[in-house]
């Protein structure tokens, strides 16, 4: 009789797996992973029968953590502008805060290990914040996924600039931002 799965264990492994890639990438063993969690490499196997699993479901986690930070200060019923740039904010400083989670899942959102339905499930969060984004003249021939690229690329070049230099965080979020809303036909 195989043991009872836990939270804790689970969560554990879903964070060193995210720390891992940030460190050493999307082909770093999950031997590694596991023993940064503190538990056997068979035990993660137990809670996500194959690497690709573990990926997709630290992809879910790490998106649930920043939709989490976007919503707390979200203004839900506020116009257009004003609900992307909300967006915008939440998301530099939830990377900023959170280095390791945020470069982990920049590097799982452009790679090709993610199915369909994992990135389906992470675009069913945002879809309600501001729908239609996609829809904007520069992306309509383009998949979704590119227009979040293209998001998420001028985010981390944000984040990267805010980092180095921390008292200039709220002018590199504007210029971001800026260009952000004049790609998206906002500005």
């Amino acid at each position: 009789m195989s043991r009872p799965r836990s939270e804790e264990k689970r969560l554990a492994l879903l964070t060193a797996a995210a720390e891992t890639v940030s460190t050493n990438g999307l082909g770093a063993p999950t031997s590694l992973m596991a023993r940064q969690a503190g538990v056997a490499e068979g035990t993660l196997f137990r809670y996500f029968p194959t690497k690709d699993d573990l990926l997709n479901a630290v992809y879910i986690h790490l998106t649930q953590q920043a939709y989490s930070a976007i919503c707390a200060r979200f203004p839900a019923g506020a116009p257009l502008e004003t609900r992307l740039r909300a967006v915008w904010n939440s998301y530099i400083d939830w990377g900023l805060e959170n280095s390791a989670a945020n470069e982990a899942m920049t590097q799982l959102a452009v790679s090709t290990v993610l199915t369909e339905s994992a990135r389906a499930e992470a675009d069913a969060m945002f879809s309600g914040l501001v729908p239609g984004l996609s829809e904007a003249a520069l992306f309509r021939e383009q998949p979704h996924t590119f227009a979040d690229a293209v998001f998420g690329s001028l985010a981390k070049i944000t984040m990267d600039f805010a980092a180095r230099e921390p008292d200039r965080i709220e002018a590199y979020k504007a210029s971001g931002f800026a260009i952000i809303a004049k790609l998206y036909g906002h500005a």
